[in-house]
């Protein structure tokens, strides 16, 4: 296939409109002889390269375009002289784009202490804070970006949020936990972690909960009983909701400009969330 680019509009409103009719009419006599034969099965799209994808997608673009432009009341599509591209190829470009950004902004979003890693994440060295993910069916193979503090390494998720329920399953998916904090020490690190991001002023979920027994919490991570606290003033009050929630989760907030403590919340909250290896 010849390179493909897409014409200027103003080449568009020059070109011959009887000649581009003629083009159509011709494309649509074809469609019409072509019912009438076996039909064949979908061609589909071989590997190619960058520019020749790019190339196939501006060519559908510009079948459509002229499709309306001269036949604005025709909604009946134009036959493709190209293969389309499926919804599965499209979904692992954006899972891959995604992944791309999820590692350029870890590499830039650090201002005082970046992840150490001993190579590119995915690439040919090996990264000492990064995790594999290629459990994903349709996912290029990527390594999530991890914070190393003390004798652990977090994931700081400030790309989505989510409630305390999808937040586990989230760090369970990708081998990890839903963080938990055993000392002052742990607090202040990880608290400084999410300033150098720029989001103390945040919510982030940890594994702490109560649902097993009002008033007592405990690490969802680990099982054990929470014995380093560091509630903010008040907390946890376990707050009744008009629509009956009660609170039941812990997060990280910085409620009073005190810095990041302790907060009871409903679980059902959508928030940032950080996960631990």
């Amino acid at each position: 296939m010849f390179p493909f680019t897409m014409p200027s509009v103003g080449l568009l409103d020059k070109f011959p409109l009887f000649l581009v009719t003629c083009i159509i009419l011709l494309t649509n006599e074809s469609s019409v002889t072509s019912q009438h034969s076996v039909k064949q099965p979908p061609h589909k799209l071989e590997p190619s390269s960058d520019l020749q994808r790019q190339n196939q997608i501006t060519q559908q673009i510009l079948t459509q375009y002229l499709q309306r432009r001269l036949f604005p009341h025709n909604h009946s599509p134009l036959p493709n002289a190209i293969p389309n591209i499926t919804d599965r190829e499209l979904d692992e470009e954006l899972e891959t784009r995604g992944s791309e950004t999820v590692g350029n902004f870890y590499s830039r979003g650090t201002r005082s202490e970046s992840p150490e890693s001993d190579g590119g994440g995915g690439g040919g060295g090996e990264c000492s804070n990064c995790i594999d993910d290629s459990t994903g069916s349709s996912m290029s193979r990527w390594s999530m970006p991890l914070v190393k503090s003390g004798e652990k390494r977090y994931y700081l998720n400030i790309f989505f949020k989510a409630n305390w329920y999808r937040a586990t399953q989230y760090c369970r998916y990708h081998g990890m936990h839903l963080a938990s904090i055993a000392s002052q020490e742990e607090n202040d690190r990880l608290e400084k972690h999410i300033r150098d991001f720029g989001l103390g002023h945040e919510h982030f979920w940890m594994s702490g909960t109560d649902q097993a027994e009002e008033g007592t919490f405990f690490w969802m991570a680990t099982g054990r009983p929470i014995t380093f606290t560091n509630w903010n003033a008040g907390e946890p009050n376990n707050f009744r909701y008009e629509n009956g929630e009660e609170e039941h989760c812990l997060e990280l907030w910085n409620r009073d400009g005190k810095g990041m403590k302790w907060n009871d919340s409903p679980c059902s909250f959508e928030t940032y969330f950080v996960c631990e290896l």
